[in-house]
């Protein structure tokens, strides 16, 4: 890895703990470089502004999470499996790095996103539809259109990120398996 890639890095690391923590608006390139351990100007070297630098960041984890959205579509189970095994990926997930979880799944930034970035959500948010959308074929999720209950499934998983991104739960808190099993709960079709 070469210095320019090791600056780098601690630049996105340094972005991404500020931006988490303290807002978009509030960090300042000057706050991001003394994180970094960088002068101010070498940000401009990696990105052509704050913004950008944000974007990059931003969809980063929407990769990170679209992954975790096709790894669990692959998988050899029932809808409620895969996204059993998605929710469990995204609590791990948040646990091992908050600050990621937080950017993608907690905070809103909309009016921060680039085109690329909204594409990047948008992509998410329709393959976990078409996770639900699966659910729904099988009539194990309620009928409906896919988008609601993939956004109330979310909802309730959100929640949970949210709670250990916070380092508010350790990934044993209760209230994981209770979130997480309620997110199914909420979408699920009645049992006749």
């Amino acid at each position: 890895m070469t210095q320019a890639d090791l600056t780098r890095q601690r630049l996105v690391r340094a972005a991404l703990e500020l931006f988490t923590t303290q807002g978009f608006h509030e960090t300042t390139t000057p706050q991001i470089a003394k994180k970094a351990g960088v002068a101010e100007g070498t940000i401009y070297r990696h990105f052509t502004s704050k913004q950008h630098c944000f974007n990059e960041l931003y969809r980063a984890a929407a990769r990170w999470a679209g992954k975790l959205v096709k790894d669990a579509d692959a998988l050899k189970v029932g809808p409620r499996e895969k996204l059993a095994e998605l929710a469990r990926e995204l609590v791990a997930g948040a646990a091992r790095d908050p600050a990621v979880a937080r950017l993608f799944f907690v905070q809103r930034h909309d009016d921060l996103l680039d085109d690329e970035s909204r594409k990047a959500a948008r992509d998410f948010r329709l393959s976990l539809e078409s996770l639900i959308a699966q659910g729904k074929a099988d009539g194990s999720v309620k009928p409906g259109a896919a988008e609601v209950w993939a956004g109330v499934w979310l909802g309730v998983v959100t929640l949970v990120i949210d709670r250990l991104a916070a380092k508010e739960w350790p990934e044993t808190h209760a209230g994981v398996k209770l979130a997480l099993d309620g997110a199914w709960d909420a979408i699920a079709a009645p049992r006749g």
